[in-house]
C-alpha cells in the first residue's frame, strides 16, 4: 500500500464518510447516503487524478528515470484511493439499490467500478506490478531511439522520408525497416503487460481486459467485434475499388508490376493506415510554404471561437509542448500528438511536434477538439467523475469532425491557405479525403487490424510466438498490404504502434468516431449549412457552435445512443459515410473498368 500523502488523506477522509454511512443504512435515504459518497470520490479524484495527470506529463515531455518514477508514485497514489475495496464494496452496494437512485447518480457509480477495475486494490500486489509495467514500457517507448543507416533518425524525419515523392523504392525500404525496429525493444514488455492487464479486468469480473474497455460502451467483446464487422461489411465495395486503383498508381509510380497486395513500403504511412499522396491536384503541401508552426496552432484556435467559444486560457499556451524538440537538444518525448485535461477543470494542454505542413494542420485541428470538448463539459452540473467523453469514441469524433472541417476547400480558401480564385477539382479533394487519416483505408485498420489482433491477444490468449504472423495475417486479410520482406516472431510489429502500448484495446474507438464524424459532417453540411458535405465552411458560423455545444457539454451524463438520436434525429449509421464518398465511388468504377478488383 503507497504511502502517498495525498492518499492518507484521501482515504480517512474515506473512512470518516463511509462509516456513518454505513451504519445508518436502514435508516438514511439511499440517494442521501450516495450524494455524501460521490461527493468525496468526486474531489478525491479530481486531486489524486491532477497528481497523477502532471506527473504523466513530465514523464512523456522530459523522458527521464526521475520522471518515471514520479509518474509511477502517483500512479499507485491514484489506483490506492480508487482501487480502494471500501470504495468499490460502497459503490455496488449503492447499485444494489439502483432503483432508488437517480440517472446520475447511477452512471457515476458505474463509472466509479469502470475507473477502480483499472487498478482494484483488492489485489495490491498485481496492480502495482502492472503500474510499475505500464511505466517502464512508456519510458521504453518515449525513449527509443531510432536509427538510419546506423544514424539517429527522429519520428518525424521517418514520417516525411516516407512522404516524400523524392524518396527512392530502396530508401523507403531502409526507412520502413528502421521505424519498426522499435517492437523488438517493447515486445517482452507488452508480453508481461497482457497478464497484468487480463488479471486487474478479472479482478472486477471481467473476461479479460478487452471486455474491460468495451464495457465503456455499454457492450460486449463480441458485440464491438462485430460492429466493427459490419463497418468492413458496408465499406467493402469502396475500399475494393479504392485499393485497385492505389496499387495501380503506385505500381507506375515506382515502376513496378502492378501486385495483387500492395506491399507496406510503397505507402506513405508507417502502418499503412492512410494513404495519402495519391490523390493529384489536391496536395496543400506547396500552399503551407511561409508559414509557421505557431501559425498552424492558432488557426484551429480561430476556428472554435469562430463558432462562438471561447478563446483557450492563457495556461494553454504557456504549459502545452506544442513543437518538435529543437536540434541537438538530450530531451526526449512522446511523438504522438494528444491532448490533456489534468485537472478535469482548468488545467489544458497539448502535446504535438508541430510542423507547418497539410498533416500537422489537419492534426492540430483534431488534438484542439479534444480541448474544447474538455472546455464544454467542464461545468458544475456535470460532476468530476463524468467529464469525459459520452462514450470513448466521442472524444476522437470531435476531433475527426474538426479535422474534416480543417480540410474543406471553402474553409482553406477563408483562411488565405488556398487562393480566392483556385479553381479545386472535387474529385481529387473527396480522394484526398478518402486516403488520408480518417478515410476508408483507415477504417480497414482501425477496424480490421487493431480490433481483431487485441482481441486476439486479450481476449483469445494468443500465444506469444503467434503474436507477429497474426499481425501480418490481418494485416494481408483486411487491407490488402504486405509485409516487403519477411517477419518472423524476432519482431512485434504491432507495438510500434502507441496504442498497442499505453491505449491498449481502445482503438476501435476510432473507428467508431470516423462514422460519428461523417453523420454530424452531414447533419451540419445539410441541415445548418445548406451546403453539400464534401465542400463547406463552418467558419464564424454560430449555430454550428450551438449545435456542438449542446452535444459536448453533457459530458458522460447520457448515453451515447440519445446523445446520437437527439441531436441528429437518426440512429448512429454508416449511411452519412457512403453518401459522402458517392461520388468518388463512381470514378473508381469507371477508372478501373478492366482491372481485377481486389486481391484475392
Amino acid at each position: 500500500m503507497t504511502n502517498h500523502p495525498l492518499f492518507r488523506g484521501a482515504a480517512l477522509a474515506l473512512l470518516l464518510v463511509l462509516t456513518p454511512a454505513l451504519r445508518a443504512a436502514d435508516t438514511n435515504l439511499t440517494q442521501d447516503r450516495a450524494d455524501r459518497f460521490l461527493g468525496l470520490v468526486n474531489a478525491s479524484y479530481q486531486a489524486i487524478a491532477y497528481v497523477e495527470a502532471d506527473a504523466q506529463w513530465k514523464a512523456t515531455t522530459d523522458v527521464s528515470d526521475v520522471h518515471d518514477a514520479s509518474s509511477e508514485t502517483a500512479g499507485k497514489a491514484r489506483a490506492a484511493f480508487m482501487g480502494n475495496p471500501a470504495l468499490i464494496n460502497e459503490t455496488k452496494a449503492l447499485l444494489l439499490k439502483r432503483h432508488e437512485l437517480n440517472d446520475l447518480t447511477i452512471r457515476e457509480l458505474e463509472r466509479i467500478l469502470l475507473i477502480a477495475a483499472e487498478s482494484p486494490m483488492t489485489n495490491p500486489s498485481l496492480t502495482q506490478a502492472r503500474i510499475e509495467a505500464e511505466t517502464k514500457q512508456a519510458s521504453t517507448l518515449n525513449g527509443y531511439e531510432f536509427k538510419l543507416h546506423g544514424k539517429p533518425v527522429s519520428v518525424n524525419e521517418i514520417d516525411n522520408l516516407l512522404q516524400s515523392n523524392d524518396t527512392a523504392l530502396d530508401e523507403r525500404l531502409a526507412v520502413w525497416l528502421a521505424s519498426k525496429e522499435s517492437g523488438k525493444a517493447l515486445k517482452d514488455g507488452l508480453i508481461k503487460l497482457r497478464g497484468l492487464r487480463n488479471g486487474v479486468a478479472q479482478e472486477m469480473g471481467y473476461h479479460d481486459y478487452f471486455a474491460l474497455q468495451v464495457a465503456g460502451y455499454g457492450m460486449t467483446t463480441d458485440e464491438m467485434v462485430k460492429l466493427n464487422d459490419n463497418f468492413m461489411t458496408v465499406l467493402r465495395p469502396l475500399y475494393l475499388q479504392l485499393h485497385t486503383w492505389a496499387k495501380y498508381q503506385l505500381a507506375a509510380k515506382f515502376h513496378q508490376p502492378v501486385p495483387k497486395r500492395i506491399p507496406a513500403h510503397w505507402i506513405n504511412n508507417r502502418w499503412s493506415q492512410a494513404w495519402g499522396g495519391l490523390a493529384e491536384g489536391a496536395d496543400l503541401t506547396p500552399f503551407f510554404k511561409g508559414r509557421t508552426p505557431e501559425w498552424v496552432a492558432q488557426s484551429s484556435e480561430k476556428f472554435y471561437v469562430g463558432l462562438g467559444f471561447p478563446a483557450l486560457p492563457k495556461s494553454f499556451w504557456e504549459k502545452s509542448d506544442l513543437y518538435p524538440v529543437p536540434a541537438g537538444s538530450t530531451r526526449k518525448k512522446n511523438t504522438h500528438a494528444s491532448a490533456w485535461h489534468l485537472d478535469i477543470d482548468t488545467d489544458l494542454r497539448s502535446l504535438q511536434s508541430i510542423e507547418a505542413n497539410p498533416w500537422w494542420f489537419a492534426t492540430n485541428h483534431h488534438e484542439f477538439g479534444h480541448i474544447y470538448y474538455f472546455m464544454a463539459y467542464t461545468k458544475p452540473e456535470v460532476p468530476v467523475l463524468l467529464r469525459t467523453g459520452a462514450n470513448p469514441a466521442f472524444h476522437e469524433g470531435f476531433g475527426e469532425l474538426t479535422a474534416l472541417a480543417a480540410v474543406q476547400v471553402p474553409y482553406l480558401k477563408s483562411l488565405g491557405i488556398l487562393p480566392a480564385d483556385f479553381k479545386a477539382d472535387p474529385t481529387a479533394f473527396l480522394l484526398a479525403n478518402a486516403v488520408n487519416s480518417g478515410g476508408i483505408p483507415f477504417m480497414y485498420w482501425s477496424s480490421g487490424v487493431m480490433t481483431h489482433w487485441e482481441a486476439d491477444i486479450y481476449a483469445n490468449n494468443l500465444p506469444t510466438d503467434q503474436w507477429n504472423a497474426r499481425w501480418w495475417q490481418y494485416v494481408r486479410d483486411f487491407q490488402g498490404v504486405e509485409p516487403p520482406v519477411a517477419r518472423g516472431e524476432e519482431w512485434c510489429d504491432a507495438a510500434t504502434k502507441t496504442h498497442i502500448n499505453d491505449t491498449p484495446a481502445y482503438y476501435y474507438s476510432y473507428a467508431i468516431a470516423q462514422v460519428f464524424k461523417y453523420q454530424l459532417h452531414d447533419y451540419i453540411a445539410k441541415k445548418i449549412l445548406h451546403q453539400p458535405p464534401q465542400a463547406c465552411n463552418y467558419a464564424g458560423n454560430k449555430e454550428v457552435g450551438d449545435f456542438l455545444r449542446k452535444i459536448m457539454e453533457k459530458g458522460a451524463t447520457e448515453d451515447w445512443r440519445k446523445i446520437m438520436k437527439d441531436a441528429t434525429g437518426e440512429e448512429f449509421s454508416t449511411r452519412a459515410m457512403l453518401e459522402y464518398y458517392a461520388p468518388l465511388m463512381t470514378w473508381l468504377q469507371e477508372q478501373n473498368k478492366g482491372r481485377p478488383i481486389g486481391w484475392e
